[in-house]
Formats: C-alpha cells, sequence, structure tokens
C-alpha cells in the first residue's frame, strides 16, 4: 500500500442500477456462502479502486462470539481483517457490533483503538471504511475495505459500499435460508431413516421373542447401553442378522 492524499477518481459516484454488480447470478454460481462472499469482495474491491489507490475488501463474521475473516478481495485483506480481529478491536469490529457504518479517514488523527491503528498503519493503511451486512438476526458480517491513500474514500465510495452491502445482504439472506431448509430437509430424512430402521427392529425382536412393542424396545435400548452403540447402529445389526448375515440376532436376552 502507499500512502497517497486524496487522489483522483475516475469512477462516476455510486454504481446504478444498470450497473450494480450481478448478485442474483453470483447467488446461483456460487458454490457455497464463503464463495459467494469472495466475489462479494473482489467486486466491492475492484468498484472503489481508482488509478493511485487501490482498494483491500474482505468480510469478517461474527461465529460463537468471535470475529473471523472468511473471504478477501486478496491476500492483503484477508491478513488486514485477521489482524484487526486478533486485536479484537478496530472499526471494522466496531461497525460489526453497533451495525452502522463507521468510516476512517485518516488513521494518523483516529484516536480510538490506537493499538491496532498504529499496528495498520505499520501495514501501509492510511484510512478505513466498513459497512455491516444487514441479516436479519441470521448472522452478524460486515464489508471492511482498506486504502493505502489517507482520505481515501469519498462520500460516494460510502454510498458504493452501503449499495454493495445492502444488495450482496438480501442475497446472502436467502443463501442463508435455502441452507437452513436443506439441512433441516436433510436433518428429517436421516432422522425418518433412523426411525424406520429402529422400528424395524423393533418389529423382529417382538416376532422373535413373542413379546409386546414396549418389550422389545427396552430390549434394543438396553443392548443399545451395555454395548455403548448408538440406537440406530444397534437396530441395524438387528436387520442385517434378518438375512443371515453376522449380528448380534433377533433373539436378545432380556
Amino acid at each position: 500500500m502507499t500512502g497517497n492524499e486524496g487522489p483522483a477518481r475516475n469512477l462516476d459516484g455510486p454504481a446504478s442500477p444498470a450497473t450494480a454488480p450481478p448478485f442474483e447470478q453470483l447467488v446461483l454460481e456460487s458454490r457455497d456462502i464463503q464463495a459467494f462472499l469472495t466475489e462479494l469482495a473482489i467486486l466491492a474491491s475492484s468498484r472503489l479502486s481508482a488509478p493511485g489507490n487501490t482498494i483491500h475488501s474482505g468480510v469478517t463474521v461474527l461465529r460463537h462470539r468471535k470475529p473471523e475473516a472468511v473471504a478477501a478481495s486478496d491476500a492483503a485483506a484477508k491478513a488486514l481483517d485477521e489482524l484487526q480481529n486478533g486485536f479484537g478491536q478496530g472499526p471494522c469490529l466496531t461497525a460489526l457490533r453497533r451495525k452502522t457504518t463507521l468510516l476512517v479517514p485518516d488513521l494518523a488523527a483516529e484516536s480510538r483503538w490506537r493499538p491496532y491503528l498504529r499496528t495498520a498503519m505499520e501495514h501501509g493503511v492510511s484510512s478505513i471504511l466498513a459497512v455491516p451486512l444487514n441479516l436479519a438476526g441470521d448472522a452478524e458480517a460486515v464489508l471492511n475495505f482498506y486504502s493505502g491513500c489517507s482520505n481515501g474514500f469519498t462520500s460516494e465510495d460510502v454510498a458504493t459500499a452501503e449499495m454493495f452491502a445492502g444488495q450482496a445482504a438480501s442475497s446472502l439472506r436467502l443463501i442463508l435460508r435455502i441452507t437452513q431448509l436443506s439441512e433441516a430437509r436433510n436433518d428429517l430424512s436421516a432422522a425418518m431413516q433412523s426411525r424406520t430402521v429402529i422400528d424395524m427392529a423393533i418389529g423382529a425382536i417382538m416376532a422373535q421373542n413373542r413379546c409386546d412393542r414396549d418389550t422389545a424396545f427396552n430390549i434394543l435400548t438396553r443392548t443399545s447401553s451395555a454395548r455403548n452403540v448408538k440406537l440406530r447402529e444397534v437396530a441395524a445389526i438387528v436387520i442385517t442378522s434378518i438375512s443371515g448375515e453376522r449380528g448380534i440376532g433377533t433373539h436378545i436376552d432380556e
């Protein structure tokens, strides 16, 4: 990074809807959430960069109350996000926790977060912009921008960054909900499969031992506990034994 003072920009201000990034396309083409966030960081970095002022962009999320750098436009952005997370303080983390945009135009003139800012300046950072992603409680994330120039972000840049964050948040909420529905469906499918196997095993034990369902279930659970094997696995072994393969058998002493 180089420390210049307010370089001239060849940008025409905030992106219009016609030039806005194709977030819907990103959603469709991204393999997963991290891939989507990486593409977001690259697009945001490209949109805000200008001759003499390369902008590095990263995304930090809060997981189990701990910040984690999950995506970046480049290695420099990744390192800068991780640096701030290591200090546990800084403009990006403050923006994340307060859920509000935060601009530090000149790190040398900023009195907050001094231990972190001193180190950031040693890494060539002169100004920082952080814009949180409104994920409606599904998660917490912030889009971070780093410039090697003091006053490296104009008011138009802030508006553009907020536009990026707003559009990306809408797409990301959709991805998160699709992921949650998919996981719930998979969990339900697994639970139904487990229940089917257990029911089949109970039926086999009932037939073999000429007992009622409750007794058969108790036999199965006691065997699971005694052998320290999951109930579904015991049930699967019982079912396997029906075909004559080696197993614990369906006749289990009470």
